[in-house]
């Protein structure tokens, strides 16, 4: 294999019903740096059925070329015919490095993908740096969350990583930026299409996604039972916040998993986030350092959270909440 033969930075463009994913913007502007330290080019990829129109987007948020594979068979995400039109962009553009969001779409077609490229994937990466020899040093948390591992592929290329949402910071979108778009038209083996979709039904769910909020009140164990979580709903109320919580109490069932924090939860970059209760293992950690300005509010003056807020209090949570919210109100 002759790895000069492999240029650039390519991200893979995930959209669900036409509109771009947040998580796609955010590696488009974790690929810009990288293409920067590489004086390579950006790639957008971008699969679907009528979403030509969303390649100037990509473009605003980084992209210097998008490849767009615009087929009525593309039109649902299904594994088989993604994978087909990836691989084939990928041995058509030969990319050295290849990021995927860490959803639901990008985990199920990222090993496919990795697989049939005989290539390596490194999954759920919180840091992402070239090294001086211009490897991608991907990072990701081990044994439990306890260690940080950083995963060199130096044999095989394209060089593949997912990424959680939250995790990267997109750019400020340039609505002047120039780019190429470039269409390409896969040529399918349908005989390999063994599942079809049947039917979509839309969940109904009126809740602010976490990933998205701007505040965050978080509840750890230290929040009690579901008369403390009711006080933090009161505070979250005054601040037009959104709750969430730590993997105690989604375990406990005062929290829906949707809403938890950390490792096995989602990735959160808030303004404010206020951890209530919660006492900073590194699982949670790696879920909400990178929050803007953070509020820690524990009895335990030992807690790991004060290692890593800006502003903490040490006491009982439920009084605190009960006097933070009064004087919000007044």
């Amino acid at each position: 294999m002759d790895k000069n033969l492999y240029k650039g930075v390519f991200v893979f463009a995930e959209q669900r019903h036409g509109q771009i994913q947040s998580v796609s913007l955010e590696l488009l502007g974790k690929a810009r740096d990288l293409a920067a330290d590489l004086n390579e080019k950006v790639y957008a990829i971008l699969l679907g059925h009528n979403v030509q129109q969303e390649a100037q987007q990509l473009i605003a948020h980084g992209a210097d070329v998008v490849i767009c594979a615009d087929q009525p068979q593309l039109k649902d995400y299904l594994t088989e015919p993604y994978t087909q039109a990836m691989c084939q962009i990928i041995e058509a553009f030969r990319p050295d490095i290849m990021l995927i969001g860490a959803t639901t779409m990008g985990r199920d077609l990222g090993p496919r993908v990795s697989a049939r490229m005989s290539t390596g994937l490194t999954a759920d990466c919180t840091k992402l740096e070239i090294s001086d020899d211009k490897h991608l040093l991907m990072t990701r948390p081990a044994f439990g969350g306890n260690l940080m591992a950083t995963i060199v592929c130096k044999e095989h290329k394209p060089q593949m990583s997912t990424v959680r949402p939250g995790v990267m910071q997109r750019l400020t979108p340039d609505t002047l930026r120039e780019g190429e778009i470039h269409m390409f038209q896969p040529v399918f083996d349908e005989s390999r299409f063994k599942v079809r979709l049947v039917k979509s039904v839309k969940e109904k769910n009126d809740k602010v996604d976490i990933a998205e909020a701007r505040i965050l009140v978080s509840c750890g164990r230290g929040i009690g039972n579901a008369d403390g979580l009711e006080l933090a709903l009161q505070l979250a109320r005054c601040m037009d916040a959104q709750v969430s919580g730590s993997r105690a109490v989604v375990d406990a069932g005062l929290v829906d998993h949707s809403q938890q924090v950390g490792q096995t939860g989602k990735t959160v970059r808030p303004d404010l986030y206020f951890a209530v209760g919660i006492s900073g293992a590194i699982q949670h950690l790696a879920g909400m350092e990178e929050s803007g300005y953070i509020v820690a509010i524990n009895k335990d003056k030992f807690a790991p959270i004060f290692q890593v807020a800006d502003l903490g209090i040490v006491g009982d949570a439920a009084p605190i909440l009960k006097l933070l919210s009064e004087r919000l109100k007044n």
